[in-house]
């Protein structure tokens, strides 16, 4: 693997840095902050467990689709050695984004054990990307459907036609993908993608106890379909942890949706705690890959 130089690096954490800060600096410049305070001294902390537990529950469902690939590509390891590198994962991607990141270790660590071809690697960490954000916009269609977006360039009838069209494609399209691009992960592609969507579910789930912790128990399905198009945005790696991209997602979309900004921002920080709470579990761990060295 190509090294990157301690200056690029360098650039990159301050980049990063500088937009999350932008992007946070935007946000509270729309939101009350007063308001926000306030939410923040009433929050029910006992709807907070079962959130910390599903969004656990998300991140356990979408390590077994990476154990997948992996598997596709000759490497097998315990799902519970995956869970340990997949947490870890989580940490380098959270807590040292000028590094190498996650899926970076994850390749180098792989490569170094099982002498499997970087590209090889680097395809399975790409397609196990890809396989949650082709769950994200599946679901994203649906609530589209179910929540009454305020559009007024758009008449309703063209806007269900095109996210009925998109529910319809979206699988089709992925597998065809797949198909020409990633042709060696093609037998697990029904299970995969199965453990995508059981992630994505129990994220959404989480979403709703968190809603419910704010007090907030009108309009979940239009929180959920503004937590989704925020977890799209969150996947680029501008920001440190999507930190700052996710709350500007629900300041801007807070009047299409019907939601309420101030507790839209106060949801996404909290699921960004409960992130950050969950990865940093990966400094304390280690995973021995000799033992399933095959």
């Amino acid at each position: 693997m190509e090294r990157k130089s301690p200056l690029s690096k360098e650039v990159k954490t301050a980049g990063k840095l500088l937009l999350t800060g932008l992007a946070l600096f935007l946000v509270f410049r729309k939101i009350d902050t007063d308001q926000l305070l306030d939410l923040a001294g009433e929050i029910q902390l006992i709807w907070l467990i079962p959130a910390v537990f599903l969004f656990i529950l998300s991140k356990v469902a979408t390590s077994i689709r990476l154990n997948l690939y992996f598997k596709d590509i000759g490497i097998y390891l315990s799902e519970s050695q995956n869970w340990r590198l997949y947490l870890i994962g989580m940490f380098y991607n959270l807590f040292l984004p000028g590094g190498i990141g996650g899926d970076g270790y994850k390749v180098y660590l792989l490569n170094k054990h099982f002498k499997t071809p970087v590209k090889k690697l680097i395809q399975s960490a790409l397609l196990d990307r890809l396989g949650g954000l082709i769950a994200i916009f599946f679901l994203l269609f649906v609530l589209f459907l179910m929540v009454d977006i305020q559009l007024d360039f758009l008449e309703s009838r063209l806007w269900n036609g095109l996210m009925i069209a998109g529910l319809i494609l979206t699988i089709p399209a992925f597998w065809l993908l797949q198909k020409f691009l990633f042709r060696d992960f093609l037998p697990s592609f029904w299970p995969a993608n199965a453990w995508s969507f059981a992630g994505q579910l129990a994220q959404l789930f989480c979403a709703w106890f968190i809603l419910l912790a704010l007090g907030i128990s009108e309009n979940i399905l239009a929180y959920q379909l503004v937590f989704l198009l925020s977890s799209i945005v969150a996947v680029l790696p501008l920001t440190i942890g999507g930190v700052g991209a996710r709350e500007l997602v629900f300041v801007y979309a807070h009047t299409y949706a019907g939601i309420e900004e101030t507790a839209a921002v106060a949801f996404s920080l909290i699921f960004f705690l409960i992130s950050a709470l969950v990865s940093l579990s990966g400094t304390f761990i280690k995973v021995d890959l000799a033992k399933n060295h095959n």
